[in-house]
């Protein structure tokens, strides 16, 4: 199958998540040029759909495809939240024996989350519209037979010291400026929450970077933007799918083919 083929076929499906994803991901098999789960394992042994497993903190459930020392990978139906469903995985990663790669994907698109031992966590995503791209057909391929290329090359200890760099020269800014410490601290680690708030998805992906870039354009609206976001999460406020929404601080999240 080539990424033409692939295209026609998958553009105007309109199957739910059980009906879609063996054959999604056959489909994919073919487009790579690699044996399905069972033309490569029959015996279910290191290749399989529907891994049953148990997952961290308690429960069980399934991984849709399982490849060892590859990927987990995870369905959902057009339009469902593929954050949800990567932190879904997660949960399950020590039980699929920490593959380097979680990957989540609906049949338009597929989000490959690296999870290297002490690296930063990058994300690729592919659309059906981009896979005519080699960059993006390459990083399909690195998943099936290499993923090691898809390793980052920055170490989780090297993002922790830049961080705590930034956030040393913005003390330092506001210490310069007069801002009382006590005041400085207590504003910088509310901004430190609203990352990992988003990182985890306490807050819609991209909402606070997109208030952060509103603020570096239009200066003077980040005030009451800010406070508007933090005073929501104090007092409680409009709420979806887990997390605060961008129409809570009048601002709308980014998207990229690479995170």
């Amino acid at each position: 199958m080539n990424v033409p083929q692939f295209q026609a076929l998958w553009r105007g499906a309109a199957l739910n998540e059980r009906q879609s994803a063996q054959p999604h991901f056959e489909s994919l098999c073919r487009l790579v040029g690699h044996p399905t789960p069972t033309e490569a394992d029959p015996e279910g042994r290191f290749f399989v759909y529907e891994k049953g497993l148990g997952k961290t903190g308690g429960g069980g459930g399934f991984a849709d495809v399982w490849y060892r020392r590859r990927f987990g990978w995870e369905y959902k139906r057009p339009g469902e939240d593929l954050d949800k469903a990567h932190r879904q995985l997660k949960l399950y990663a020590e039980a699929l024996e920490n593959p380097p790669l979680l990957i989540v994907s609906d049949i338009h698109r597929i989000v490959i989350h690296t999870n290297f031992t002490n690296t930063a966590a990058t994300a690729y995503e592919i659309t059906l519209d981009d896979l005519d791209r080699p960059e993006v057909l390459g990083w399909l391929r690195a998943a099936f037979y290499d993923p090691e290329a898809l390793r980052p090359g920055t170490t989780v200890q090297a993002v922790t010291e830049d961080a705590a760099a930034r956030f040393g020269a913005l003390a330092a800014a506001l210490h310069a400026r007069g801002v009382d410490p006590h005041r400085a601290a207590h504003f910088l680690v509310q901004l430190l929450f609203c990352l990992y708030a988003e990182d985890v998805g306490l807050l819609k992906r991209g909402l606070f970077s997109n208030l952060l870039g509103l603020g570096a354009r239009r200066p003077q609206a980040f005030p009451a933007q800010a406070a508007a976001l933090l005073a929501v999460m104090r007092d409680g406020g409009p709420s979806a799918s887990g997390g605060w929404t961008a129409s809570t601080v009048g601002c709308s999240p980014r998207s990229g083919s690479r995170r």
